[in-house]
C-alpha cells in the first residue's frame, strides 16, 4: 500500500482548513500535516482531534528553536515543509500544497492517486501536478459543480487558447491563469538535506531529481473563487504575495504591473471587469473553454465531506 499525505502552512480560518483536510482525507491521504502560521486555539482543538491530522503550531517558541521566524511567508512555508520531510519519512509521498489547492482526479476514470504514485519509476524523487484554476460562479448563480479552467502544456497552443478564451486580457496571462501554471510537487520524504521551495525542490545541487509528470491528477486551485475573496487578498498579494513586483515574466507584463495598470486606469470597476473576464464562469467563457477542451467539472460536495470527517463541526 502506497501511503501519501499533504503538508501545508496556513493562517486560513478554520472552515477553509476543514474543507481542505476533509477533501484529502476522503481521497485517501494517510496524513494531513498542517502548520498553523499563528496560534488559533479553536482550530487547534478541532484539528488535533482527528487521528490522521498532524498539527504543528508555529508560535514564538517554535521559531525560537529554529533560529528565528522568517519574515516572508514563502520562507516559512519552505522551512515547515523541510521539517515535514524529516518527520514524515514513514510516508511514501508528501504533497507540498496550499490550503486553497485540492488534489483532483483528472477524469472520473482516473486511477486513485496511490496507484498513480506506485507506477512511478524508483529514480523519481518527485512528480509535478499541474493546476486547474477554479472559476467563480456568476453573481446570483449556484451550482453543485465547481468549474475549473485548464491550459495546454504546449506554449504556442497555450497562447492561442488564452487569446481565444479571454479576448481582452488573455494575451497578458499564461493560459489565462491569474495564478501559477507551474503546479506543485509531490515528493518522496526522508531525504537528508532536501531543500523545498514553493514549486521546486533541490537535493545535492540537483533540482527536482527524477521529476515526472502526473497527468492523472490536477491541482484544483481556488485562487480567486469569488470577487469578494479576490478583493480581500488583492493588496497583500500585490505587496507580498503572488502579484508582488519581484515576480517578473519574460516577454510580457508581470501580474504586478498588469494589475497596477488596470487599477490606475479605471479603479475598482476596471479590476472587476478584469475579474469577470478571467475568473468568472460566464456562459460564453464556459462555452469557449469547452470548445478548446479546457473546461473541467467537479462535484466536490465539501460540506458533506466535512460533516463526515469532522462530525459536529460542520
Amino acid at each position: 500500500m502506497i501511503r501519501w499525505g499533504t503538508v501545508t502552512t496556513t493562517n486560513a480560518p478554520l472552515p477553509r482548513i476543514l474543507d481542505f483536510a476533509a477533501w484529502h482525507l476522503d481521497q485517501g491521504a494517510a496524513r494531513v500535516v498542517i502548520y498553523l502560521d499563528a496560534p488559533d486555539p479553536g482550530a487547534e482543538a478541532a484539528l488535533r482531534a482527528h487521528p490522521r491530522i498532524r498539527l504543528h503550531v508555529t508560535d514564538d517558541a517554535w521559531w525560537q528553536a529554529r533560529k528565528g521566524r522568517p519574515a516572508k511567508h514563502q520562507l516559512r512555508q519552505g522551512a515547515n515543509a523541510r521539517h515535514a520531510n524529516g518527520t514524515c519519512a514513514d510516508l511514501d509521498w508528501l504533497a507540498h500544497i496550499d490550503v486553497d489547492e485540492f488534489l483532483l482526479p483528472a477524469t472520473p476514470q482516473t486511477a486513485p492517486l496511490a496507484d498513480q504514485l506506485a507506477a512511478l519509476p524508483a529514480r523519481c524523487l518527485c512528480a509535478r501536478i499541474r493546476p486547474v484554476e477554479a472559476l467563480a460562479p456568476p453573481e446570483g448563480h449556484t451550482s453543485a459543480e465547481t468549474l475549473f479552467k485548464a491550459f495546454p502544456l504546449d506554449q504556442q497552443a497555450r497562447r492561442r487558447a488564452a487569446e481565444a478564451c479571454f479576448p481582452i486580457w488573455g494575451r497578458h496571462l499564461s493560459g489565462g491563469f491569474l495564478s501559477h501554471v507551474a503546479g506543485k510537487l509531490i515528493f518522496r520524504p526522508g531525504s537528508k538535506g532536501l531543500q523545498i521551495r514553493i514549486h521546486n525542490l533541490t537535493l545535492d545541487g540537483i533540482q527536482n531529481p527524477g521529476e515526472e509528470p502526473l497527468p492523472g491528477m490536477d491541482l484544483g486551485h481556488f485562487h480567486a473563487p469569488g470577487w469578494e475573496s479576490f478583493l480581500a487578498a488583492y493588496r497583500f498579494r500585490l505587496a507580498q504575495g503572488s502579484y508582488r513586483a519581484e515576480l517578473t515574466r519574460s516577454g510580457t507584463l508581470s501580474h504586478h504591473d498588469l494589475l497596477r495598470q488596470i487599477e490606475a486606469t479605471g479603479g475598482q470597476p476596471a479590476l472587476r471587469a478584469f475579474f469577470d473576464e478571467i475568473c468568472t464562469a460566464s456562459p460564453d467563457l464556459v462555452d469557449r473553454l469547452a470548445a478548446h477542451g479546457l473546461l473541467r467539472r467537479h462535484h466536490m460536495d465539501l460540506p458533506a465531506r466535512v460533516a463526515r470527517q469532522f462530525p459536529g463541526l460542520s
